[in-house]
């Protein structure tokens, strides 16, 4: 077996690592403002401080990396993302995945980003890769790549793993991305629509992990999308992803049921020399209600 491939972050400050012999990487989600009304009302009139809260309240859940989109319609994103990622680097530590489907947006935010950042994110197809990965290079960032191309998400594991072998193929040798850098999303859909969709994501991980052995993510929250009790599936499905050979998933960091699943999982999985991490938090649990 070779070596655990390993996804290194930072901010100016701190490093967090990615990697199949790791803790698993808690992505938090909420600095986004897509289905957030009054949060994008907030940013067009200028007004960040729903950025701060969000920041707070995703750090004491436990984050290991915000997330930061700014896509707000009629705004100037590059701008907007550059000064919240400048915000949020005030507030916290954490090293930070830039989230924009805008190219401009993400060059704005990598040229004002202290330390190392994860990129969100790039597809398979042609033009996006010639569009975004330069500047991964250029900025020394990782990439999350979704193994979707211009016609579909794909259904089949067989079509993603084609997928995924082209962005790494492409990453590695016609841009000089280190294949530790790829961070590859495999696709969790919702199963409120088709519940054998899981199904197809766990094997889609699996064999991601036991032919390429990149890193992983996902967003998670998406899985339950639709069902009741959204909270008790996440905390099922995640420590099952993980299983399959997910190594970090974007997720709101504020629902202690799901992100006490995870760190129960990294015990069992090894992830927990001697299940210190556990035992240590279980002990200020104590100590604050104490």
């Amino acid at each position: 077996m070779s070596e655990p491939l390993h996804t290194v972050l930072r901010s100016a400050s701190r490093e967090v690592v990615l990697g199949h012999d790791q803790r698993f990487c808690l992505i938090g989600e909420r600095i986004n403002p897509t289905g957030r009304r009054t949060f994008q009302e907030q940013l067009r009139a200028g007004d960040l401080s729903a950025i701060e809260r969000d920041v707070q309240a995703q750090v004491e859940g436990g984050a290991d990396v915000l997330d930061v989109n700014m896509g707000v319609p009629l705004t100037d994103e590059p701008e907007l993302l550059a000064k919240a990622i400048q915000l949020v680097q005030s507030l916290t530590d954490l090293p930070i995945c830039i989230d924009s489907s805008v190219v401009e947006a993400l060059e704005a935010g990598l040229s004002v980003y202290q330390g190392r950042a994860l990129v969100n994110s790039v597809t398979a197809e042609d033009d996006r890769l010639a569009a975004i990965l330069p500047l991964v290079k250029r900025y020394d960032a990782a990439i999350i790549a979704l193994p979707n191309d211009h016609d579909e998400i794909p259904m089949e594991a067989d079509k993603r793993l084609d997928l995924t072998a082209k962005i790494i193929r492409v990453a590695t040798e016609e841009y000089g991305i280190a294949k530790a850098d790829i961070v590859i999303d495999p696709l969790a859909m919702p199963i409120g629509a088709d519940t054998t969709t899981s199904l197809v994501t766990f094997e889609t991980m699996r064999r991601i992990r036991d032919e390429h052995g990149v890193n992983m993510t996902c967003g998670a929250s998406n899985t339950s999308f639709g069902m009741p009790d959204r909270h008790t599936l996440g905390a099922a499905w995640l420590p099952m992803a993980m299983t399959a050979g997910l190594t970090s998933a974007i997720m709101d960091t504020r629902t202690p049921q799901i992100v006490d699943a995870v760190k129960a999982a990294d015990v069992f999985l090894n992830h927990d020399d001697w299940g210190m991490a556990w035992i240590a938090a279980h002990r200020a649990k104590a100590a604050a209600t104490a």
